[in-house]
């Protein structure tokens, strides 16, 4: 059983059209409405990979009542915790002419300290025998510490933690010594004060992650683990819509990290599967078609850093392991 934890769980909304323009009306070709927030997307993405989903996070009003109708709707187990405040909506514009997507994200609901401990019970009754995926922003209300004291709650049950998270909330997760943190290389530099992602990655690792995964867009992934540093390479660059390849990321390399997969192949997977990500309709979701197609596609390549040249520098060595 793998456990996604969404904090500030949302209602997803998004809107096709033919092109984005400012200030200009647009005629919507097509709208989907389903339960949304980071974890929910990896929990989708887990599910369609044959893993055992449980979905935990807040919910409340209109808006958490639709996303709950909507979990039941695709099959995914879930336990839901009672909040006062209304879930908060995403707008996600998919331009089809740019091939991108313009995203829109509500504040989300505040939580009370009880609501928030009633969410911490859940979890911490779920976690025997799973892992746990801890993902996206923390609502108003919740501690700043919330992903170190999850991470830590998963580590006394003998069980991974993955964090994906930005800022504070990220930082903070450290403490706990999650498994795996892997945010992008924007939220990377921010957090580290690092503009490069290798040294950024290290910096991260040296204050409690175990390992890191970096996103660095249509130039793939890099990783900075206790076994060696790997760099995976997407075969092309995709139009779509790039809301939700991280999470299908984080999907595939959770899903490694319980089956066991070495490094080099949790990488192959998360870079195809992100891809595949792109080219679907809606974030949470993967055309598997395209997913078997860039898999060996996948260039996945040792880094070692070079004597001598600063925590910065790093070369590539080989090819597919």
């Amino acid at each position: 059983m793998i456990v996604t934890v969404t904090p500030n769980l949302a209602l997803d909304v998004t809107y096709h059209v033919d092109a984005l323009r400012p200030a200009r009306m647009h005629r919507v070709r097509s709208v989907g409405r389903r339960a949304g927030g980071k974890g929910v997307n990896v929990a989708r993405v887990l599910r369609r990979l044959g893993a055992d989903v449980l979905v935990v996070g807040p919910c409340g009003g209109p808006s958490g009542e639709a996303a709950r109708a909507d979990l039941a709707a695709c099959g995914l187990a879930e336990r839901l915790v009672p909040v006062r405040g209304d879930t908060r909506r995403t707008l996600a514009v998919v331009d089809a002419a740019a091939g991108d997507a313009t995203l829109f994200n509500e504040p989300g609901p505040a939580v009370s300290p009880g609501e928030w401990q009633r969410l911490r019970a859940v979890y911490e009754e779920s976690l025997p025998g799973a892992a746990a995926v801890l993902a996206g922003s923390l609502p108003v209300g919740a501690p700043e510490d919330a992903y170190a004291v999850l991470a830590a709650s998963a580590a006394r049950h003998g069980v991974p933690a993955v964090v994906d998270a930005d800022g504070p909330p990220l930082l903070a997760g450290l403490a706990g010594r999650p498994a795996l943190v892997k945010p992008n290389a924007d939220e990377l530099a921010r957090v580290s004060g690092r503009a490069d992602p290798l040294a950024a990655a290290g910096w991260l690792r040296a204050r409690g992650a175990q390992a890191v995964v970096c996103s660095l867009g249509a130039d793939g992934l890099l990783a900075v683990t206790a076994e060696g540093c790997w760099r995976a390479v997407p075969p092309r660059r995709l139009a779509g819509n790039p809301v939700g390849a991280g999470d299908a990321a984080v999907a595939a390399l959770t899903y490694g990290m319980v089956r066991g997969q070495p490094w080099p192949d949790r990488l192959r997977a998360a870079a195809a599967l992100s891809a595949a990500a792109v080219v679907a309709a809606v974030a949470g979701e993967f055309d598997a078609v395209a997913y078997e197609r860039f898999l060996p596609e996948v260039a996945v390549r040792e880094v070692r850093r070079r004597p001598g040249r600063g925590a910065g520098r790093a070369e590539s060595k080989g090819g597919r392991p």
